[in-house]
């Protein structure tokens, strides 16, 4: 199966097709403004917005070096006009570079000016050099940070810079699309014909394509020593590609969105060859079984996988005594790694620090946790292999190409009688067999020595099912006595188990005793299976309402029904991305009030959403003393293309409309 909704199109260097622009870009210079550059009255964008990109503009190229190899320089020119407060942040820029070992990217010849109209004439602010700072993110990353002075509702600021980088696999990314609209993005690259990218883009915004073929010279320094060095001169074909988006609307988060990135129109390129004249093609990418080996050879991932691990011996022979079917022994593997080692949530797919290390501390990042646990099933003879995947808020994996900075997460997979079954050993409120909604993010890596396995963790496959049942009879005179009983979907149920574990259980009551508005009293309250998450919560408890007016409004739901519509936006232009699919039954038996008849009952209703397997159910019917009525919801699917969202949309307001329809009841005379 295959992210169908990421809409990535895989384009090798070579074979895209050209086409005409419409128009040349704008005719826009650093430090060249005038009064009527401040008026984009005449420009096509929401209005709405809080600023707009008048201009975005990169190139990237290939220049020899000193060291007897090549470097990048990338050079990007922004300019933004701020329309209202909410805009500011468009004034704080950050530039990420890279690092390794002594080498580092750079940023040179950064400037920038905040320009505002006073009185008709355009004043200008510079960027002090003391104001930009850097920030260490990573081992291997640094953020250059600074904000551009003076801004205000109506400023217009711009800023460029040149980032060089000995990182030939660093070729940057361009980015088309983002929280704000723009009006031109313009990205140049310049490819020798002796290196090779695979090209990645994605997103529904048309871009323009040119290319056009030089002859270039390349001139190399190879510095051997304080006293000599060798310079090397060369002519090689290149490739000047261009791509132009206009008017370009802004992307914005809505809900049920996995990451806003997996939908923003970018291009991407990975280094896949050298082909250098007379020497054979190198490939630098390499294919799925050769990440394998090579992950599984990392002291940082598997080497550990591989030893026979006898230390494990001692610590998992207490945990196992007396079992000897091998699924009771995950079983009891997994709740031992569950419960006794704390996570510090840190995503990655490295480890830390040794194996050895992590059983001694008991805790340890995401990727720790879950490789010890897989270390641990192999030392008890029970087939495991690490599965290296990307969370839903990280982006999508690639299927084709072995990116492996794509992948964020590890989990562990074991295989029993055929049958694979995923751990998360560092979620402490899941049970076996059972996976963080995030982990459902498509495209995953099984990896074992020679080969990486494709693994598809898919949101349509996990079904959130939930009952709840209401019994109301008449008790004395004005009121009503109830039971409920919830049985409640399985990540529900771990949302109840950390709400109970922070809160505690009278909190939790304290809430649904407060979603309701009538006078309403809880008793007998209970919470069955908090300590067992293998399986849901069973919530349950009486209620007593008073009712005493001439008229009641009685709404069937209570505090279960659907009040607000997810889906707000009146239209979308990314897939609609749920976490799961589900099914939620609402059933309720309702005794007529003694002394009322019944003035008003809502109409049964049955709506299907595209096939027969998602639908809408609302049923009611009424006897001489009892109403009885259901409601449930069903979706199959968890993912709805742009062109179903307003079939989504108008199933949900309809949910909502039929959820908010009350009983009238009316005194008898």
């Amino acid at each position: 199966m295959k992210n169908k909704t990421l809409l990535l199109t895989v384009m090798v260097f070579g074979f895209l097709q050209n086409y005409l622009f419409a128009q040349e870009k704008p005719d826009i210079k650093y430090g060249k403004i005038t009064s009527s550059d401040f008026d984009l009255s005449q420009s096509k964008f929401d209005t709405s917005v809080s600023a707009v990109v008048i201009a975005d503009v990169g190139r990237s190229d290939f220049e020899g070096n000193n060291d007897g190899w090549f470097s990048l320089s990338f050079k990007k020119h922004t300019r933004i006009k701020i329309l209202n407060k909410n805009g500011l942040d468009a004034a704080n820029v950050e530039i990420p570079l890279y690092f390794s070992g002594n080498m580092e990217e750079k940023v040179a010849n950064l400037k920038a000016i905040t320009y505002n109209l006073e009185n008709g004439k355009v004043t200008e602010t510079t960027l002090d050099k003391k104001s930009v700072f850097k920030d260490k993110y990573d081992k291997n990353h640094i953020t250059v940070k600074f904000t551009l002075p003076a801004v205000k509702e109506g400023s217009v600021i711009e800023y460029m810079y040149t980032v060089t980088s000995d990182f030939l696999r660093n070729l940057q990314p361009w980015e088309f699309q983002g929280e704000y609209p723009v009006l031109w993005s313009q990205y140049e690259v310049k490819l020798p014909e002796f290196l090779n990218y695979v090209f990645l883009s994605q997103g529904s915004v048309p871009l323009e394509h040119s290319r056009e073929t030089t002859r270039d010279n390349f001139s190399l320094v190879d510095s051997k020593g304080a006293s000599s060095s060798s310079r090397y001169s060369f002519t090689a074909k290149a490739t000047l590609h261009k791509w132009v988006a206009r008017n370009v609307p802004a992307l914005k988060t809505e809900s049920f969105t996995s990451t806003i990135r997996n939908h923003i129109a970018k291009i991407e390129f990975q280094l896949s060859q050298y082909r250098f004249p007379d020497s054979p093609v190198k490939d630098i990418m390499g294919n799925w079984s050769s990440l394998a080996v090579e992950l599984m050879k990392d002291e940082d991932f598997g080497a550990g996988l591989l030893k026979n691990n006898s230390w494990l011996e001692e610590e998992l022979k207490p945990v196992v005594s007396g079992v000897t079917d091998k699924l009771d022994i995950a079983k009891k593997i997994y709740a031992y790694v569950r419960d006794r080692y704390m996570s510090t949530g840190r995503r990655g797919i490295g480890l830390s620090t040794s194996l050895r290390n992590i059983s001694k501390s008991k805790n340890g990042y995401v990727a720790d946790i879950n490789l010890l646990l897989t270390a641990m099933m192999k030392q008890q003879g029970i087939e495991a292999h690490p599965v290296i995947l990307s969370t839903r808020d990280h982006g999508f994996t690639h299927e084709y190409y072995p990116l492996i900075d794509r992948f964020n997460y590890v989990i562990c997979s074991v295989k029993i009688d055929n049958r694979f079954y995923y751990l998360d050993g560092s979620s402490a409120s899941l049970g076996f067999d059972h996976l963080p909604a995030l982990c459902y993010n498509g495209h995953a890596r099984r990896i074992m020595p020679d080969i990486a396995e494709a693994v598809y963790l898919v949101a349509d496959s996990v079904v959130e099912k939930k009952l709840t049942s209401v019994i109301i009879h008449n008790g004395k005179e004005g009121e009503w006595n109830g039971h409920s009983t919830t049985y409640s979907g399985y990540y529900e149920s771990v949302g109840v188990r950390e709400q109970v574990k922070e809160k505690g259980e009278e909190s939790f009551f304290k809430n649904i005793q407060t979603a309701y508005t009538a006078d309403i009293v809880l008793g007998d309250k209970k919470i069955e299976q908090l300590k067992d998450p293998d399986q849901p919560v069973k919530v349950e408890y009486d209620f007593t309402i008073r009712h005493e007016d001439e008229i009641i409004y009685f709404n069937p739901m209570m505090w279960e029904g659907y009040k607000d519509n997810y889906f707000k936006a009146a239209e979308r232009l990314y897939p609609v991305e749920m976490p799961y699919t589900f099914d939620e039954t609402y059933v309720m038996n309702v005794e007529i009030p003694a002394g009322y008849q019944i003035e008003e009952l809502p109409k049964s209703a049955k709506v299907q959403l595209g096939d027969a397997n998602c639908f809408f159910e609302y049923l009611i019917d009424k006897s001489d003393q009892m109403i009885r009525f259901r409601s449930r919801i069903k979706l199959n699917r968890a993912t709805f293309a742009p062109d179903e969202y307003n079939d989504l949309r108008t199933f949900f307001s309809y949910v909502v409309k039929k959820h908010a329809e009350p009983i009238v009841f009316k005194k008898k005379n």
